[in-house]
């Protein structure tokens, strides 16, 4: 069901837990990024093994200052590596995925690599950077930085619709995961959840509750199409969002 409209002082509980949290965000970024920087010498591990702590310990100051915690359903689908296709509601994903993953990398915007400190230490940690203006060209290079991630044994992270989509909404899944899943072999694996209800697209406030993610079968790759995997992936994506979401239709 739709979640109730909050009254004035529970709006204000939660404004205050959400400032709270959005300090202690910031703090631990400041601590956690400068660690990734001064880490360039040592190995990718290291400097993921840092990234990922910080991710970790931002899913738990949710839970503990703003009360919102997740659920799994579908964990032991998790087996080997592929790349992962994940439905983008909010920012709550990017930091659960490597509570959920093991070592991974994302298909992200390059844009984000400019942003100071944040984006200089999101660099050293081997995203998948593209230019979404040159859609071809961005193809090319998931396929090819894709498939030399997936070999190295990490995950590969890609949001399809590749912006994040209001809940209740959908957009429009992209070629390029599945182009890579085709050209590399690696298997796709659907993850879906209603993180968008709880902290919502561009909104400061965080409402405390229970995240709700499902995690599917892996797709086999090898025998189809990047067309007919982006379709299966997508009708299971779409169809779990269905079952999950607290709107109502």
């Amino acid at each position: 069901m739709m979640q109730a409209k909050p009254s004035s002082l529970k709006l204000f509980f939660l404004g205050l837990r959400s400032v709270l949290f959005f300090i202690f965000q910031v703090i631990t970024l400041f601590v956690f990024a400068p660690l990734v920087l001064l880490s360039f010498p040592f190995s990718y591990r290291v400097r993921y093994s840092i990234a990922s702590a910080w991710a970790k310990l931002v899913i738990k100051g949710l839970k503990v200052i703003c009360k919102l915690d997740f659920n799994v359903i579908g964990a032991e689908n998790i087996k080997g590596n592929g790349i992962i296709f994940c439905k983008h509601q909010s920012a709550w994903e990017t930091f659960a995925l490597q509570v959920m993953f093991p070592e991974q990398c994302w298909v992200l915007k390059r844009e984000l690599l400019w942003i100071p400190l944040f984006g200089w230490a999101l660099a050293l940690i081997q995203p998948i950077a593209i230019d979404r203006s040159k859609k071809s060209k961005s193809f090319k290079q998931i396929i090819k930085q894709g498939t030399e991630r997936l070999k190295s044994g990490r995950w590969v992270v890609v949001f399809p619709e590749g912006t994040r989509i209001a809940p209740g909404e959908k957009g429009k899944y992209m070629i390029g995961g599945a182009l890579l899943a085709e050209k590399s072999g690696y298997p796709i694996i659907p993850v879906a959840h209603n993180a968008g209800e709880f902290w919502r697209r561009n909104a400061f406030i965080k409402y405390p509750g229970t995240i709700q993610v499902r995690i599917g079968k892996m797709i086999d790759s090898k025998s189809l199409s990047a067309r007919e995997l982006n379709q299966q992936a997508e009708h299971w994506i779409e169809e779990r969002m269905d079952e999950i979401s607290l709107k109502t239709s």
